[in-house]
């Protein structure tokens, strides 16, 4: 029998890998993997950030970015919940070959998609698919808290035996009275009735869910289209949108633009790329990313996302400008240190990272 470690009074830090220690089927295509710090530190983060993690798939690592699904508030593990898709190739990986006892690289935790961030009395969480997974992280967390949280938990899935978590949620929910788990499928699995809500959201599934929606924090997490329907729900019955706070990888959130000496990328501009640590020179355009001449060049940088959310392509600039336009992956902390975003950099002339 293996001993079970106490754990250390240290928090884990991305310096060190990840160990796979169990993972879980959760639904259809649906894994949970559950991680472990090999030194015995805890985990420490806000409910609903993510990590990207690095993934020794043939051919070369890949970086994929993935929220965490479990709690801080249970700091001796850290699980991650994924979903493969056709065309995966990161998840499809773990699928296979993600085993107990396998050590992986990982970046963060990172993200401000939290309640730490929007402490209010009263919650509307909204989800689709595998968009549940950073709302169980926060209604895990309140649920640990001891007091009786007010939720509104809603998830939307295909069908029934495609809900995430759904046994778990149920089972907290009857723990205590201010877990309101509400659930909305396309279809019904056959042979098995569905007496809960049935169709895609909208606006009369809203009012029904949370008569008070108006008085609550909503949290938002799922594919676009889905998020677009219900930003437009609330917004058509007079939500204040500034309590509307949403996380999504597959589309960008509202723009937010850094241009150091009112300088724009030209096209038809040459631009080089001086990798210091990696003695590499890249030519490219000023249209091109720097992430773009970096792979162009045959340099790995870490990436996830791509679209400047999820932080992880973060470098150190050291010399020249860059047209950065991000969508929150970058605090303002780090580039005032000189640090950009490779995935949504610009060089502009000549610029030299320490990648």
């Amino acid at each position: 029998m293996n001993a079970i470690a106490r754990p250390k009074l240290a928090f884990w830090t991305d310096a060190e890998e990840l160990e796979c220690v169990s993972f879980l089927p959760e639904a259809p295509n649906v894994m949970t993997f559950c991680f472990q710090s090999p030194s015995g530190a805890l985990f420490s983060y806000d409910p609903g950030q993510f990590l990207t993690l690095e993934l020794p798939v043939p051919g070369g690592p890949i970086y994929r970015t993935y929220t965490i699904s479990s709690s801080p508030s249970r700091p001796t593990s850290l699980t991650v919940t994924v979903k493969a898709q056709a065309d995966s190739i990161g998840t499809r990986w773990m699928f296979d070959h993600l085993r107990p006892g396998m050590r992986l690289r990982a970046v963060g935790p990172g993200g401000r998609f939290s309640i730490v961030h929007h402490p209010a009395e009263k919650y509307l969480f909204i989800s689709a698919g595998s968009g549940i997974t950073p709302m169980m992280s926060m209604a895990i967390y309140l649920y640990d808290s001891g007091r009786d949280p007010d939720i509104v938990f809603v998830n939307c899935a295909r069908r029934p035996s495609e809900i995430i978590f759904r046994e778990r949620l149920e089972h907290i929910a009857s723990r205590v009275t201010g877990i309101d788990l509400k659930w909305a499928v396309e279809e019904t699995d056959l042979y098995r009735p569905w007496t809960g809500y049935q169709g895609m959201f909208n606006q009369l599934m809203l009012g029904l869910m949370a008569q008070d929606y108006l008085e609550r924090e909503v949290f938002c997490c799922g594919p676009e289209p889905f998020m677009q329907a219900v930003r437009e729900a609330l917004a058509g019955l007079g939500y204040d949108m500034d309590r509307y706070h949403q996380e999504s990888f597959h589309a960008p959130l509202p723009e937010t633009e850094l241009v150091p000496d009112d300088q724009f990328p030209d096209e038809t501009s040459e631009a080089v790329v001086e990798f210091a640590s990696s003695g590499i020179t890249a030519n490219c355009t000023e249209a091109d990313t720097i992430l773009a001449a970096a792979r162009a060049a045959g340099l790995v940088i870490p990436s996830g996302c791509t679209m400047g959310i999820c932080g992880t392509c973060k470098i150190l600039k050291t010399e020249g400008q860059v047209h950065m336009v991000h969508n929150g992956g970058i605090t303002d902390e780090d580039i005032d240190d000189g640090y950009i975003l490779a995935c949504c950099s610009n060089p502009i002339g000549r610029v030299k990272v320490d990648a």
